[in-house]
C-alpha cells in the first residue's frame, strides 16, 4: 500500500523536473519589464534606457516602466511584490536601496526582499555654490560657513534625498550649520535658484552642474570622490581640496525580487555586464558623467556587499539627525 501511494508522487516529480529545467533554459520567453523609479527623461531614466537597448540583444524585449513617487519607494515596492520569475527587473540607486530604508516606513526590506544583479554606474557629487559666495576654495567655504552659522542655505531634492543627506554629512564632518531648502527636483528648480543666487550651495550630480560651471554661473569647490572626473579633470577631489574622505556618489544598480533563481540572476548579470562593456554604452554613460565600476565590482555579490557598506555608513547619520519622511 505504501509503495502504491508514493509511486504517483515520484512520477509527478520526475515528470516536472524536465519541464522546470526546460523553463530555466528557455528564459526569457516573453518580455521583461524594467521598473525605473524615476520620471522619464532624467539621468536615471536615460541610464536605464541606454542599458536596456543593449541588453535586448541577449534578453529580447525589455519594456521600461516609469513608476515614480515617495522617493522612488513606490517603484521599488512594485519590484518587491513581483513574481520572482525574472520578468521584473528593477533599477535602483543610493536613495531607493539605502537611504529610503532609514527615512521611510516601507512595506519591504531594502536588502532582504531583493536579489542583486549588478552595480552598473556611479555619478560623484560636486560641491557647488552661487557665484556671489566669497569663498574661492573648499577650505575658505568651510571657514565662511563656520563664521556664518545657520545663515547660508542649501538646496535639496527633499527630505531624505541624497542631496539632503550629503548636506547632513558635510555638517557632521565640518562642524558647520546651514539651512536646508527642499525642492521637488534638485536637478531643475534647485539649480535654477542656485544660478539665480537665491540659495547659497548644493551637493549636486556632475551632469547637472557642469554646464553651469563651464558657463561661469556657479562656483565649484571639489568632487566628492577619490579621483578627479575624466570629464572635468581641473576640479580637485575632496582629498586634494582639504576635506579627505567626504565621498558621496549617486550609484545605480539592478535588482530582482527575492527568490529569483541563481540561473536567472546569472543570465541578467551577464546581459548587464555585456552592456557595460559595449563601447557605445560606455560613451553614452560618460556623456552623462557616469563612471562604470571595474568588472570585479559588477557581480551580484559585490553589489550586495557594497549596499550593506553604504547602509552602515549612511543610516547612523540619518538616524542621528532624526530624519523621517513626512
Amino acid at each position: 500500500m505504501l509503495t502504491r501511494r508514493l509511486l504517483p508522487a515520484a512520477l509527478v516529480s520526475a515528470a516536472l523536473a524536465p519541464i522546470t529545467d526546460a523553463a530555466a533554459q528557455g528564459y526569457p520567453s516573453r518580455p521583461i519589464t524594467m521598473v525605473v523609479p524615476f520620471a522619464a527623461g532624467g539621468p536615471g531614466d536615460t541610464l536605464a534606457r541606454s542599458l536596456a537597448e543593449r541588453m535586448r540583444s541577449s534578453l529580447g524585449t525589455i519594456i521600461i516602466e516609469n513608476v515614480t513617487g515617495a522617493g522612488g519607494s513606490i517603484g521599488v515596492g512594485r519590484v518587491a511584490r513581483a513574481e520572482p520569475d525574472g520578468y521584473t527587473l528593477g533599477l535602483g540607486f543610493l536613495g531607493t536601496h539605502v537611504l529610503n530604508g532609514a527615512v521611510y516606513t516601507l512595506n519591504y526590506d531594502v536588502v532582504k526582499d531583493f536579489e542583486p544583479i549588478a552595480l552598473i554606474a556611479s555619478n560623484p557629487q560636486l560641491i557647488v555654490a552661487k557665484s556671489a559666495v566669497p569663498a574661492n576654495n573648499l577650505k575658505e567655504l568651510i571657514a565662511w560657513l563656520a563664521s556664518n552659522p545657520s545663515k547660508a542655505s542649501q538646496g535639496t531634492a527633499g527630505v531624505g534625498s541624497p542631496s539632503h543627506i550629503s548636506g547632513l554629512f558635510f555638517q557632521t564632518v565640518t562642524g558647520t550649520s546651514f539651512q536646508f531648502v527642499p525642492y521637488r527636483g534638485g536637478a531643475g528648480p534647485a539649480m535654477q535658484d542656485l544660478v539665480g543666487g537665491h540659495i547659497d550651495l548644493m551637493f549636486d550630480m556632475a551632469l547637472n552642474s557642469l554646464p553651469h560651471i563651464r558657463d561661469g554661473r556657479i562656483k565649484v569647490y571639489a568632487v566628492a570622490d577619490k579621483a578627479r572626473l575624466p570629464s572635468a579633470p581641473d576640479i580637485p577631489t575632496v582629498d586634494e581640496a582639504g576635506l579627505p574622505g567626504f565621498y558621496m556618489s549617486l550609484w545605480f544598480g539592478f535588482w530582482v525580487p527575492r527568490g529569483t533563481t541563481k540561473e536567472v540572476v546569472a543570465k541578467l548579470n551577464t546581459a548587464a555586464v555585456d552592456a557595460l562593456g559595449d563601447p557605445m554604452v560606455r560613451e553614452r554613460l560618460a556623456h552623462l558623467g557616469m563612471e562604470i565600476p571595474p568588472r570585479e565590482q559588477q557581480t551580484p555579490e559585490a553589489l550586495r556587499a557594497f549596499q550593506k557598506a553604504e547602509i552602515e555608513k549612511w543610516w547612523p547619520i540619518i538616524k542621528a539627525a532624526g530624519i523621517k519622511a513626512q
